[in-house]
């Protein structure tokens, strides 16, 4: 039986720093996730990474500039460089990307997509979508969820609150403290609607992990972005 891992002829281009800990992360799940047996077996990767650019939440908003141009800016980087797929490690930068990713000279995975492709698979019956309180306010999951009707819960007020701060926490380095915001925070959603929860920005995966709760109560965008990264890299 031929063995033979087929080796991606596609270099992938990640726009990171959206944070910089989520894009290390992403980073890690790529390469665990990958079907390598050997380092040439592993996909060529070259990271656009810039942390500098405008907040996503704050402009969506409207209370601080666009992100917008740098993410075209820096995309199309990419593809100069010569990749030949894209992934962006940031739930509330595809808000601005879906307004020109049309234009994008080659294939993009899109996170939200790909997010709620695993939802769907691992609980059928629904989950909690917890978020910046950008990608919240730009209905881009509950968009998705509705192509596919599929039930998403959304946090009270209160809660909501709890996920702004967990994110800052990752963000400014204190994976303890995210983690056990993390763990209040579930209790409290799951005691409402005993389902899983999707970490629908990238820094929440980071704080379930630091949370010490059973690893299937949450749906990873990080981990559905780097699967299907995978995919196209591997099985396309």
């Amino acid at each position: 039986m031929d063995d033979r891992v087929k080796v991606p002829s596609k270099v992938l281009g990640v726009y990171g720093g959206l944070g910089p800990a989520a894009s290390a992360e992403f980073l890690r799940l790529l390469a665990q996730m990958a079907p390598a047996k050997v380092d040439q077996d592993h996909p060529v990767v070259y990271m656009y990474s810039n942390p500098q650019i405008p907040d996503r939440s704050s402009a969506i908003m409207g209370v601080g500039p666009s992100p917008e141009e740098d993410l075209r800016a820096g995309l199309r980087t990419l593809c100069s460089w010569g990749a030949g797929l894209l992934a962006v490690p940031c739930n509330t930068a595809h808000f601005f990307i879906d307004r020109f990713r049309d234009e994008l000279a080659v294939p993009l995975v899109h996170i939200v997509e790909a997010t709620v492709e695993d939802a769907v698979s691992m609980s059928p019956n629904g989950a909690w979508l917890i978020a910046t309180g950008g990608t919240m306010s730009s209905g881009i999951y509950q968009k998705e969820a509705e192509k596919r009707e599929y039930d998403l819960a959304i946090p009270p007020r209160e809660v909501q609150d709890d996920v702004v701060r967990c994110i800052a926490e990752v963000k400014g380095g204190d994976l303890r403290l995210a983690g056990e915001t993390m763990s209040t925070l579930v209790e409290r959603l799951r005691s409402i609607n005993d389902v899983p929860v999707i970490g629908a920005c990238t820094e929440l995966p980071l704080a379930y992990d630091a949370s010490g709760l059973p690893s299937d109560g949450m749906i990873s965008s990080l981990r559905a972005l780097s699967k299907g990264c995978i995919a196209a890299l591997y099985l396309s």
